[in-house]
């Protein structure tokens, strides 16, 4: 009987708060959510400021609004992303059906690896456009590269992450190989046919029919009334 079903123990058991919260994986889901945090915090309440020359509020990116709402789009959604899956992490090991941890380890994996890719083009886009942005006392220049320098960060935990959800894929994989054997291919379960007429092993099983009452060739066997 398997002990465990993708990375988690079978459910029944009770839920130790205390090893959750020391698991590598939800220390990265933490500092995860918390990064997320400040890029989209900070682009709203910093991110904006009023142009010498003009009178709309620009983006501090080199007046690019779709840098900011770039990244305040991505914080947020792995801000959600992040709080929904530690809520799976916590309720994992209660889900009996195989099925279930399946989809939701893929769905952690998928979207974990996406998110490592979107985090990259944040911060290659935020770093980019910071470069290009023309000194000016009003911008803050602080809290622009705490945005990028926490952008970059994320592209670590996110992609550590993946590769968790990838361990934990693959060993789901090889746990369902190594305990499911198809019944067509194994002999383990069922004794070999034997079959009549073969030189079969001990315990054969001679025929029904006494030797004396078959025909020879070339006897005739007068009918019996």
């Amino acid at each position: 009987m398997q002990s465990s079903a993708y990375g988690a123990s079978l459910a029944g058991g009770a839920f130790d708060v205390g090893a959750f919260v020391k698991q590598p994986q939800t220390i990265l889901r933490c500092l995860s959510w918390l990064f997320s945090i400040v890029v989209f915090a900070t682009i709203t309440a910093e991110g904006y400021t009023n142009a010498q020359s003009k009178q709309e509020i620009q983006c501090i990116f080199n007046e690019n609004d779709s840098a900011c709402s770039y990244g305040v789009g991505v914080g947020v959604l792995a801000f959600l992303a992040c709080v929904v899956f530690l809520v799976l992490d916590a309720y994992f090991p209660q889900i009996s059906n195989a099925k279930e941890r399946k989809f939701i380890v893929m769905g952690d994996l998928i979207f974990s690896a996406l998110w490592t890719f979107l985090w990259f083009v944040c911060f290659c886009v935020l770093a980019n456009q910071w470069s290009k942005t023309a000194e000016n006392p009003a911008i803050p220049g602080d809290a622009a590269r705490a945005i990028v320098a926490f952008s970059f960060f994320s592209v670590f935990t996110w992609g550590i992450l993946s590769y968790f959800a990838y361990a934990r894929y693959r060993q789901g994989v090889s746990e369902f190989d190594q305990e499911y054997r198809d019944p067509v291919h194994d002999h383990g379960t069922y004794p070999p046919a034997q079959y009549a007429g073969s030189s079969g092993p001990t315990g054969y099983q001679q025929s029904p029919f006494p030797q004396s009452t078959q025909e020879q060739p070339g006897e005739y066997q007068p009918p019996t009334y």
